[in-house]
């Protein structure tokens, strides 16, 4: 059996990914993402990868049929792909999320695949105001004051009519409480709580007492559980509307017991929705007041139904799920995919104070701070304009085989940005931003070289453009690895910078690639680099280097 995982970077993909690497009845994984992951890292090597943005501002056949073609062949399409940020933008959210999922399903039908598996949520369900379980034929009309509830039910919209037009495609719609992990802990905190909110003291016992809406229940389930149900649904061909939730049923007390020491506070909802809304109007969180709302209005879930129809049972209680979720925010969890990124950067594994406090991480007195933060700066510097620059070259170079690893690339550049502006703001040397707008504008100026054309690119850009990048990330390494020699006396952990030296050598590999495939043809008289050749672009081109 071969399926494809559409939105295969984040929470739910990333933990179905290593679901069905473990299942002897999936022989081939094909994982598909708008930004690719570290295909090097764990858990992510083990499949294939393709680009995919289905949130493309394309005509929609064309994204189809793109899409058709790269899963064509697949006994089974999940589609976990859905955007939760950025909340102010709702033009985007619900191309991504609505849209999204109707051309997922046409592809879906254009590419002869039989089964189509989509992630929808409890929030795709209409408001009650009890706790009596409901199973999957309570209404899905969302709750209007919710974005994401109103998507979900638009999503299962979308369903309903593919389903009257293509009888011959089984669907199935899994309907999952809060989903939490480890790996995931910086991707939600990143989505709900923002910079602002030390995540430290997240960690079990640290907060002296918890403030809580007055009649909140959670439930949730652990990601892993969640793939488990994914992975039968999918083996076992099946159809229909699936809720998926861990047994126990979790109120204010549970809550705080979750934390450790039990004490807690009820408030009013109503206050609770003003004291978000205004800390949402005023920028300190990314969470609207909508997700309060959802959160007092879903009902509880039944399981009955996946669990007498496919044996499933969660391997973990919700509250479990909660601590391992805190615990990896206390940490810095995550992994190596955009979404997932872990906190940056790490701490030393012997210092037990969290990087956001300054104290931690600083630089020591036999250092000098100014020439040390000078090449910190520095290096933040290159980081902006070679951030530039590959994503100016993964956008320029969609149409070759390349366009997949370029994206890859500039996503780790991203992360490295982070890290290294992470770093200058945890050691409280400045960033001298003068320096970054001088490297953005000559990013740009360096655009303007006379290739010997003036309105369209020259075949000869992108072999420059790869020696530059190439000549960037050899300097890289050089950064990567004075940080490395200094990092245990700044407090930091050596073993990231190995790491970062290892993808910066992976960073190399795929512009050497690069540079020999676009030197091959940028000089030839009768054909250049350009649109026509590029469009040959094959899938195997497309998943070398992986």
């Amino acid at each position: 059996m071969r399926v494809a995982i559409v939105g295969a970077t984040g929470n739910a993909g990333t933990a179905l990914g290593r679901a069905l690497e473990a299942e002897p009845g999936v022989t081939s994984v094909l994982c598909l993402a708008r930004r690719l992951p570290d295909r090097t890292a764990e858990p992510y090597r083990a499949a294939e990868w393709a680009t995919a943005d289905i949130a493309a501002t394309e005509p929609d056949d064309v994204v189809v049929d793109r899409l058709a073609e790269t899963v064509r062949g697949a006994d089974a399409v999940v589609h976990l792909a859905w955007l939760i940020q950025p909340n102010r933008q709702r033009e985007l959210l619900r191309r991504s999320n609505v849209d999204g999922t109707r051309r997922v399903a046409d592809a879906v039908a254009r590419a002869g695949v039989p089964h189509l598996v989509v992630a929808s949520s409890v929030g795709a369900y209409s408001p009650v105001d009890d706790d009596t379980p409901r199973r999957e034929d309570w209404p899905t009309a969302g709750i209007a004051t919710s974005h994401y509830s109103v998507d979900k039910a638009a999503q299962e919209r979308v369903l309903d009519r593919f389903e009257r037009e293509h009888p011959d495609v089984t669907v199935a719609r899994l309907r999952t409480a809060l989903m939490f992990q480890a790996d995931a802990a910086q991707e939600i905190a990143r989505y709900f709580l923002g910079p602002l909110v030390p995540t430290p003291l997240l960690r079990r016992g640290r907060l002296p007492l918890v403030l809580l809406p007055t009649g909140l229940r959670v439930q949730a389930v652990h990601a892993d559980d969640a793939a488990d149900a994914y992975r039968r649904v999918v083996v076992g061909r099946a159809g229909g509307a699936f809720n998926v939730a861990a047994d126990d049923l979790l109120r204010g007390e549970d809550l705080a017991r979750v934390l450790d020491h039990g004490r807690f506070v009820e408030v009013p909802p109503a206050v609770v929705r003003t004291a978000v809304a205004l800390a949402y109007r005023s920028r300190a969180v990314p969470t609207d007041p909508g997700w309060v709302d959802m959160a007092m209005g879903v009902p509880v879930l039944d399981t009955t139904r996946i669990g007498t129809e496919l044996g499933w049972r969660p391997r973990h209680t919700a509250a479990g799920a909660i601590e391992e979720l805190l615990a990896g925010m206390g940490e810095g969890r995550g992994v190596r995919s955009a979404p997932m990124r872990p906190a940056t950067p790490r701490p030393a594994a012997t210092s037990t104070m969290p990087l956001r406090r300054r104290e931690s991480a600083q630089v020591p007195e036999h250092m000098d701070r100014y020439l040390f933060g000078l090449y910190l700066s520095d290096h933040f510097t290159g980081s902006t304009a070679g951030l530039e620059r590959i994503e100016r070259m993964a956008a320029a170079y969609r149409d070759t085989p390349f366009h997949g690893e370029l994206v890859e690339t500039a996503e780790q550049i991203r992360a490295e940005r982070e890290l290294i502006r992470s770093l200058l703001d945890a050691l409280g040397v400045p960033r001298r931003r003068h320096r970054q707008a001088a490297a953005w504008a000559a990013e740009r100026v360096g655009r303007l070289k006379l290739n010997g054309r003036l309105i369209e690119r020259s075949p000869m850009t992108a072999v420059l453009e790869a020696e530059l990048m190439r000549s960037a990330v050899l300097g890289k390494i050089g950064g990567w690895q004075t940080l490395g020699e200094h990092a245990e006396d700044l407090g930091l952990d050596p073993a990231q910078f190995d790491e970062l030296i290892e993808t910066a050598r992976h960073q190399i590999a795929v512009l050497d690639r690069f540079h020999e495939y676009v030197r091959s043809r940028a000089f030839r008289a009768e054909r250049p680099l350009g649109a026509a050749d590029a469009g040959r672009a094959t899938k195997a081109g497309e998943s070398e280097g992986a």
